[in-house]
This record gives C-alpha cells, sequence and structure tokens, in this order.
C-alpha cells in the first residue's frame, strides 16, 4: 500500500505527520518524491494554503499519483478556520466532484483539524495543567476557555482576528510556560511520541477532540 499526503500548511503537517506516521505505522516508509514509492510508502506536499490546495494541490496531485500508478490513497488534510467540519468538508467534495475525475483504483480520505492543527495539540495535559499556578497572557487564555478541562475544537476566538490565531498563540504560551519554543516550522516537542501519546489518551478518555 502506498499514501499521497496532500496537507495543507507549508511546514507544521508535514513535520509532525511524518514524526506521527514513524510511531503510529513504522513499517510505512516516507520517500522524498512522489515516483519513489514502492510498497509501503508515502509521500507528502504541501498544497500551500487554503484555497490553493483544492485550485492547484489536488489537481496537482491526481496527475502524480495517475503518472506513477502505485498510490492506493489520496489523503488530503486541511484546517476548518471558520467553517464548520461539515462545511469545509463539504467545500472539498464539491470541488472533486465539479473538477476532478479520481482513478477508480484510488480512494480519498478527507482529514479536517478543527479548528487547526494547534488546536490537537492544546490537550496534552502532561504539558499544561492550569491548576497550576499561571501568570501573564496564558492565564488570561485560561480564564477565558481552560483546555485543560475542555475541549479546545470548543472554543471560541479572544483577542484574534480569528480562531486558528488564537489557539496558536494559546499553544506559543503554554510552551513557553514550559520553557518550551513552539512556532509552524519549528513544532519542537509536538513531534515526540510521549506528546502524540498524550493525545491519544486525552480522547480514550473523554469525548474531546473528535476529528483527531
Amino acid at each position: 500500500m502506498n499514501i499521497y499526503f496532500l496537507v495543507e500548511g507549508r511546514s507544521t503537517e508535514k513535520k509532525l505527520y511524518t514524526a506521527w506516521l514513524t510511531y503510529l505505522i513504522p513499517e510505512f516508509k516516507r520517500v522524498d518524491f512522489h515516483d519513489q514509492v514502492n510498497r509501503n510508502n508515502y509521500f507528502t506536499i504541501s498544497g500551500n494554503g487554503y484555497p490553493s490546495i483544492l485550485d492547484e494541490g489536488i489537481p496537482n496531485a491526481i496527475d502524480k499519483i495517475q503518472e506513477v500508478s502505485k498510490y492506493n490513497y489520496l489523503v488530503i488534510c486541511l484546517d476548518a478556520d471558520e467553517d464548520t467540519v461539515e462545511e469545509r468538508e463539504q467545500y472539498v467534495n464539491d470541488f472533486i466532484t465539479k473538477h476532478i475525475t479520481v482513478p477508480v483504483t484510488i480512494e480519498i480520505v478527507i482529514i479536517i483539524q478543527n479548528r487547526c492543527l494547534e488546536t490537537w495539540l492544546l490537550v496534552n495535559r502532561t504539558i499544561f495543567n492550569s491548576k497550576q499556578p499561571l501568570q501573564g497572557l496564558l492565564a488570561d487564555y485560561v480564564q477565558h476557555y481552560d483546555v485543560y478541562e475542555n475541549d479546545p475544537e470548543l472554543m471560541g476566538r479572544f483577542n484574534c482576528r480569528n480562531h486558528a490565531d488564537f489557539h496558536v498563540a494559546y499553544l506559543k504560551s503554554i510552551f513557553e510556560a514550559k520553557g518550551l519554543y513552539y512556532s509552524k516550522k519549528f513544532p519542537g516537542e509536538a513531534q515526540e511520541q510521549y506528546y502524540l501519546n498524550q493525545l491519544r489518551k486525552r480522547i480514550d478518555k473523554t469525548e474531546h477532540l473528535k476529528t483527531f
């Protein structure tokens, strides 16, 4: 089996998905170029944001998949942003139906990150405990919405132009409180296996993070 991953972000998803897949399906090996797949390989490429991932990313992915004829899945990963998960998924499906002829050998899987990838990263309870002393912006964020106790996917905006900006700012504040650094180019600890395990633990014990 071979998988073609088309992700929205220019950096974060490529790094995190690659790290997580190493832990989740170690028998699969990443290739650097789409035409290097053979057996149990995956290739990851950025769609350079939204809506570019639709207008350019999906057509290009289908072209590459047809060129090689060795892929079984096209996995499209993108943020819900200000839409609902259902709305964003419908946009993608409508685009594919209207503009794309999907090879019969390919199954398309759509993963919607609600609201963004950083929303998922907010659920790690080992890196953040709201019961501990809090200072600065992090204290304000927790007073607005406590992601230790509550589902980050349900968190609204706070002093930011959109949900995703706030969720990223919240996550950065959590990392800074631990003496760590997070950015979209350098996701740091979020790439480690223990971090992924904490995300899985949270969804096993709660009803949180349904899109994960």
